[in-house]
């Protein structure tokens, strides 16, 4: 019963993330204009994401624009653009999984060996989603606070960490999260067959002779 908890409880936490991921690569909250010393412009608001610039008036009136050039973005942007795409693609094939692992353990219980696919690929592909996600967030997060401090950085060009970088880090320890309830779901499930069904080294059987009624003892291994 606590395996079964533990591995719905790591599908919730990995279903959540999943939408976190989503949204994280497509919310333009990356990076957002800092009000900071002289350059408090309090009606306007700059973000900037992964696929566009937003300008916020007010709260009101929100103009949002998408890149012109795909060779005009730098390569740090276009390796956050690949890790957050493949890591989308990844925390859903990672969710599918997990639900397949789910109704099979449900379903046969007996077999532990058929179960270790779903539960074990299921786990590793959400940790690999999670770390995937965490260096585009955590990398943009350091620029963010590097450039912040640096007395040689224009005001005007300093931002602060925006809402979606949060998003990115919660989601990241969702699926960490989740994938580590997997293996560790993996392992009990390995742990317990091995306890319930031990491999016989060495055994004996004897076998009747039916015409002079005398037994005849054979070795066999395994």
């Amino acid at each position: 019963m606590s395996c079964c908890a533990l591995q719905i409880t790591g599908l919730i936490f990995g279903g959540v993330g999943m939408v976190g991921t989503l949204a994280a690569t497509v919310m333009p909250q990356w990076r957002v204009s800092a009000f900071i010393e002289g350059n408090i412009v309090v009606f306007e608001t700059i973000w900037e994401g992964l696929w566009m610039d937003c300008i916020s008036q007010l709260g009101i009136k929100l103009q949002c624009k998408f890149y012109d050039s795909l060779l005009a973005l730098s390569p740090s942007l276009e390796m956050f653009r690949a890790l957050m795409c493949i890591a989308m693609g990844l925390s859903i094939l990672a969710f599918l999984m997990g639900i397949a692992g789910v109704k099979y353990t449900h379903r046969t219980r007996e077999d532990s060996q058929g179960i270790s696919v779903f539960i074990l690929a299921a786990g590793i592909a959400f940790l690999l989603t999670g770390v995937l996600v965490l260096i585009p967030v955590s990398w943009t997060g350091g620029n963010i606070i590097r450039d912040f401090y640096d007395p040689n950085v224009p005001v005007p060009l300093k931002r602060e960490l925006g809402a979606a970088l949060y998003v990115g880090w919660v989601s990241s320890a969702l699926l960490i999260t989740a994938g580590t309830m997997y293996c560790s779901f993996w392992c009990l499930a390995n742990t317990s067959q091995k306890s319930r069904y031990p491999l016989p080294s060495r055994h004996r059987w004897h076998k009747h002779d039916f015409a002079g009624g005398k037994s005849l003892s054979m070795h066999a291994y395994v």
